[in-house]
């Protein structure tokens, strides 16, 4: 009797082995891949099932999740959308994308600083409320900058403050309503994706200012510079050869200045000169002189080559390895191989506002709990020491030289000191890219800027470009 009681004791602690073994593994060792599985439904329907936190800009909710009356209980809502579309991403029964996945685990309150509310409200039974998620945004530089990209024309502007990394606005078209992708009818979020995904320029899935790579043409010429000058071999004093046309090294191609432009004025040029007017032979020799590894080195200092989350995906941006001498001359120009995206060129402009050093560049202002309570606050952290000081001072002396008189005049903000460089970007089988990148004022700057229209011809790029600039930079000095 005693025998048969404990072979039953030892099958039932066996037993007990076994399914506490089973779910230690579930949930420590499966847990992340039966949550990712895409045949799991279960931790979508919990989140649509509890009120789910809001994205805010100044204090008013652009993305918040309101009452509905189906299964799911709770409707993510969107606020002026095409606005912030790109920042916020959409929530639906098919997934995520930007803010809502990124900030997913703080939004629905399964953050590790968010564990002690999930436990109190395991216990007493109280729904779980995510947390609310707080922008760096300026509202009305984000809606300035929307407006200033026409309707119709393929466009990024962004915004930074270079002391702190910031990001104050960061806007794209074409733009899209985030609404349509957040219902939780699955026939009609599919004709709506299908039906937004057809428009010429466009991805839901994709923020331009930061996953979309372009050639960034004549605003390269800013890396140029400070390799040259961080390198020793030249300095303020230094005269270049600046011919009408370079022969590229290997080639019967020639690469030429800009025939209209201010460049055939001389035959050398110091770098006020050939920033101020852009003189491509000027940079394609100062690249050749220096070196593939010294370019590359440089650009690597102001971010190329280096993904980054904001918390948003940022796609790198790239300055190639191993190219002859006539593919460096192109990509010294901005030309051929090289691309960036808007934020990276926004970020080589902060690092020079802000003495040389990069700063992260950072969207979140801070998370609060449902009580209001502070769970994150970033605070503002270096990138990288990009340049030196004295590297700075005179590549901003420079910049202040291409706005006051040469290619950027029209950026120029009374009162005030612009520090700016523009930049047309050739593409195979379009129109250009045109550029502006800069910062004001000059002498203590509040603000760094990138603007890019695509596929433009000449004249509706510097309408669009630079003026546009011009804009906001006064919306922030004059505030």
């Amino acid at each position: 009797m005693n025998q048969a009681i404990r072979n039953s004791w030892v099958v039932a602690l066996a037993m007990f082995v076994l399914i506490l073994g089973s779910l230690t593994y579930v949930q420590f060792f499966a847990a992340e891949k039966l949550n990712t599985n895409p045949n799991n439904n279960r931790g979508i329907y919990r989140d649509f099932g509890q009120p789910r936190g809001s994205i805010l800009v100044d204090g008013k909710a652009i993305a918040e999740s309101v009452p509905s009356d189906d299964q799911f209980n709770y409707q993510r809502v969107y606020n002026s959308p095409e606005l912030y579309s790109h920042l916020t991403g959409f929530f639906n029964l098919n997934g995520t994308t930007q803010l809502e996945m990124t900030m997913n685990a703080e939004l629905t309150g399964n953050s590790s600083q968010q564990f002690y509310d999930k436990l109190v409200s395991l216990f007493s039974g109280a729904q779980s409320q995510g947390a609310s998620v707080e922008l760096t945004i300026d509202p009305e530089l984000q809606q300035l900058a929307y407006d200033l990209i026409p309707d119709g024309q393929r466009g990024s502007i962004v915004m930074m403050d270079p002391k702190t990394g910031d990001i104050l606005a960061m806007v794209s078209k074409p733009s899209y309503d985030t609404n349509l992708l957040a219902g939780h009818d699955t026939a009609v979020l599919g004709t709506n994706m299908e039906a937004l995904t057809s428009t010429p320029g466009l991805s839901p899935y994709l923020n331009p200012a930061t996953q979309s790579l372009l050639a960034p043409g004549s605003v390269f010429k800013l890396v140029d510079t400070a390799a040259a000058l961080e390198s020793g071999k030249y300095d303020a004093d230094s005269i270049i050869p600046n011919p009408p046309e370079l022969p590229l090294p290997g080639t019967n191609i020639s690469l030429p200045n800009f025939t209209t432009g201010a460049c055939s004025a001389r035959s050398e040029a110091d770098f006020a000169f050939a920033l101020a007017w852009s003189c491509n032979t000027v940079f394609a020799q100062v690249a050749l002189d220096l070196g593939q590894d010294n370019i590359a080195a440089q650009a690597k200092k102001f971010g190329f080559d280096t993904p980054l989350a904001i918390p948003n995906e940022v796609v790198a941006s790239h300055f190639p390895d191993n190219e002859d001498e006539a593919q460096l001359a192109l990509a010294s120009i901005g030309q051929g191989s090289v691309t960036a995206t808007p934020l990276e060129v926004a970020m080589i402009s902060a690092a020079i506002a802000n003495n040389g050093v990069q700063m992260t560049p950072n969207l979140i202002r801070s998370v609060r709990a449902p009580d209001l309570s502070v769970i994150d606050e970033p605070k503002p952290t270096e990138l990288n020491t990009s340049i030196s000081p004295d590297t700075a001072r005179q590549l901003t002396e420079w910049m202040v030289g291409v706005v006051d008189n040469g290619s950027a005049s029209s950026a120029q903000v009374p009162g005030f000191k612009v520090a700016g460089k523009t930049g047309t970007a050739q593409v195979d089988g379009r129109g250009d890219n045109a550029w502006f990148t800069g910062f004001a004022p000059a002498d203590d700057p509040q603000v760094a800027i990138s603007v890019v229209m695509e596929d433009v011809d000449l004249a509706t790029g510097a309408q669009l470009t630079t003026p546009s600039a011009q804009k906001l930079l006064e919306a922030v000095l004059n505030k």
